[in-house]
């Protein structure tokens, strides 16, 4: 049996990229922030948008970031992680789906992938400079994908095209992997559809490329799981040692005799896989919550609102009491210590039916 961790969960937090707007209190950090903590939020994942952060500054003066931590901390929150969700998306984009991601760069790299690209991998290695700097030790985001238009293998795939496309993303990520490992800061991805990066077997693979680089780590996000079919627990007791950032999401699967697990030409609404608001969903927070305390993860629990249904209102307002009801305070004894008693060599011999 595992020792029991020394610390629980940290939480509630609420992951702000799904929120941000140019409409008040959704607009600026101060605002944001102080908005989270009047839900009952202790911290907040800040996206790198220029709403609320400066990442060009950011990355080069602490006393900038404490200015933010600051502003933070006076609404009362902490800011959790750095997501580069956007960013990393852009670092590698296959063709197909270029025209879609023009609008997450600046208007000056419209059609120029390799810009793009560029601009994305500055954007998440200061990120990780960033995040030093407001003593934060990992960052989160996307992969970015090459190989995703070819994950269902019809017509047949060339042979090599996958680990190419591996190769590939692994020669993208390196640098950005190795800048974090200059700075102390792990990046955890979110295993995610439409990256290549999207369950256990695709995350193995990248690892491999990267040599078992130790920057290379895992938002977890049942609610993707759920989508996927895979098992969720499962997935805990294998990566848990890769596990370094948590997404608190529900999601439901619907199978009918009409769709299944690839129903993604359907509205959200009507997918036969669809993310919901906390509790709403099939997703058994109250086993992932307990194997996660087991393990000793004593990171932030970051709701990510989104939901076919419910308002992100209503959602947002739910969503902090439900992650607290489900932080686990940790034991630090076991449950039948009162029953144990001082026992030696020569007494365990005994019991044991061996001669001393």
């Amino acid at each position: 049996m595992a020792d029991a961790p020394k610390h629980p969960i940290k939480g509630p937090a609420i992951f702000l990229a799904q929120f941000a707007s140019d409409v008040a209190p959704f607009d600026t950090l101060e605002n944001i922030a102080g908005w989270a903590a009047g839900l009952g939020y202790k911290g907040i994942q800040l996206p790198v948008d220029p709403r609320f952060i400066d990442i060009d500054t950011a990355a080069t003066s602490k006393d900038y970031c404490d200015e933010l931590a600051g502003v933070c901390a006076a609404q009362g929150v902490e800011i959790t992680e750095l997501s580069t969700h956007i960013q990393g998306q852009l670092v590698a984009v296959h063709p197909a789906y270029a025209p879609q991601f023009d609008g997450f760069a600046p208007a000056q790299f419209a059609g120029k992938p390799q810009e793009q690209a560029a601009w994305a991998t500055d954007q998440v290695i200061k990120a990780g400079q960033a995040s030093r700097h407001l003593g934060l030790d990992v960052a989160v985001g996307f992969s970015g994908a090459l190989a995703w238009p070819y994950v269902y293998p019809w017509p047949q795939r060339p042979a090599g095209l996958v680990e190419e496309a591996f190769a590939e993303l692994a020669r993208r990520w390196m640098p950005i992997l190795d800048a974090h490992d200059a700075v102390g800061v792990d990046y955890a991805f979110e295993l995610h559809p439409g990256e290549d990066l999207m369950d256990g077997a695709s995350f193995e693979r990248f690892l491999a490329q990267v040599k078992g680089h130790k920057r290379a780590n895992i938002l977890y996000d049942p609610s993707h799981f759920v989508l996927q079919q895979l098992d969720y627990l499962a997935f805990i007791d294998l990566y848990h040692d890769r596990i370094r950032a948590f997404h608190v999401k529900d999601a439901e699967f619907n199978p009918t005799g009409r769709q299944g697990v690839y129903s993604g030409f359907e509205t959200w609404e009507n997918r036969a896989g669809r993310f919901r608001s906390l509790g709403d969903g099939q997703v058994d927070f109250s086993a992932i919550f307990s194997k996660l305390t087991q393990y000793g993860f004593d990171r932030w629990a970051v709701l990510e609102w989104e939901c076919a249904l419910k308002s992100p209102a209503q959602g947002a307002a739910e969503g902090a009491p439900f992650i607290a009801r489900h932080i686990i305070e940790p034991t630090p004894f076991a449950f039948d210590d009162f029953a144990s008693g001082s026992t030696d060599l020569e007494q365990i011999r005994k019991m044991l039916g061996v001669k001393a």
